[in-house]
């Protein structure tokens, strides 16, 4: 093992562990400098977190949003694409899904509807990314640049149909007119209802379930696919992918496309899970957090759901921690946020060589013991 190189397994859980503790420990530093206890914020974040069903039930929803746009950003980038527009993309799903439910809620059963909204928001979400892949496969238009500008350009679009021909007619807010019953997707609490089980009413919505089988998916075509496997080769070298006869192209624009229809079913969550309607940022900033949940999960799927559960439980215990302790505005959250980002992202490349030479020195500790203990020897 070299000096600079990590065992997968040390990647994928080690170094992310390593960095969030050296975050939380740099955030209680602030935290203390700002004339708080640190152990009473951190205890109270994972209190608020997971302490109640309720709270449990906050962090799980927001997980569930985090997951699905985390994983768009992985799979994006392991087919050596840097999407940072899953927030545009999730805003378009938002709009698929909505689309579908506006036309066909009154006249379909569940049954039938929800798989088709599920449809729609993969398809917008998948076309509305797939333009950039186009753009940079065969126009050279850097992805990086067009999908901010989708951003802009998913917002704008969307705030110009709920201003004109989707708004309510007679209401003065920005949003759709509600969508008929069969368009809910049922909320947890309502289908543990349906076994007898007691649970506080949420947000979290059967689509957590949705998001599970989203990433056992994922893994399942990057490794265990053809298909994923020449994905994988054009993002670990487009040149090699060439010679072995992958049409690279091809492959920018599919993995833009699975990126965006994965950010699209955010809108399951969102629009047919909680808000029943179409209606201006239901995305709330997750298509961005998907980008440090994708950092810090070092692109595997079991990395991303441990990484979405963690930002899920900052936001709400972030929330109730501002609201408990006086003092402690939401702003400082964000600041832990930041600090895991960090840690995360940049500084995981400061911290990855100083483990992997711990590595690289227990290797040879290990190798000489061998070498220098003859077989058979015996010790007394």
């Amino acid at each position: 093992m070299s000096a600079q190189a990590l065992p997968r397994w040390a990647d994928v859980v080690l170094l992310p562990l390593v960095n969030l503790t050296v975050a939380l420990l740099v955030a209680a530093l602030v935290v203390a400098l700002i004339g708080q206890n640190p152990l009473d914020v951190m205890t109270m974040l994972a209190k608020g977190a997971f302490g109640t069903e309720r709270g449990l039930s906050y962090t799980l929803y927001y997980t569930t949003s985090f997951i699905f746009t985390g994983l768009a950003v992985a799979l994006a980038s392991h087919g050596g694409l840097f999407n940072i527009g899953a927030e545009g993309q999730a805003t378009i799903g938002g709009l698929g899904t909505g689309l579908v439910a506006l036309w066909l809620s009154n006249t379909l059963p569940a049954p039938i509807l929800l798989p088709l909204m599920l449809l729609g928001g993969a398809l917008f979400g998948g076309a509305w990314a797939a333009v950039p892949g186009y753009l940079q496969a065969y126009r050279g238009s850097h992805v990086v640049i067009t999908t901010i500008m989708f951003n802009f350009l998913a917002s704008t679009l969307v705030v110009y149909l709920l201003v004109n021909p989707l708004k309510a007619p007679g209401s003065m807010s920005v949003e759709s007119v509600p969508f008929g019953p069969a368009a809910h997707l049922p909320g947890v609490h309502e289908a543990l209802a349906w076994f007898g089980i007691v649970w506080p009413s949420s947000p979290l919505n059967l689509s957590v379930l949705l998001a599970l089988a989203a990433a056992v998916g994922v893994w399942a075509y990057l490794w265990k696919s053809r298909a994923g496997y020449r994905l994988r080769t054009v993002g670990a070298s487009e040149g090699a992918a060439a010679y072995a006869g992958i049409h690279t192209k091809r492959q920018v624009i599919v993995a833009m496309g699975l990126s965006g229809a994965l950010a699209g079913l955010v809108g399951m969550n969102e629009i047919a899970g909680v808000n029943g309607k179409l209606l201006l940022d239901f995305v709330g900033g997750a298509g961005f957090t998907g980008i440090a949940v994708a950092v810090m999960g070092r692109n595997h799927p079991a990395g991303i759901v441990l990484a979405s559960l963690l930002f899920g439980a900052l936001f709400q215990g972030g929330a109730e921690v501002s609201f408990e302790i006086p003092g402690f505005s939401r702003d400082m959250v964000v600041t832990l946020q930041g600090f895991i980002v960090l840690f995360s992202g940049a500084m995981a490349y400061v911290i990855a060589p100083w483990i992997a030479k711990i590595f690289h020195w227990g290797a040879r500790r290990t190798a000489r013991g061998e070498v220098g203990t003859p077989s058979g020897a015996s010790n007394g």
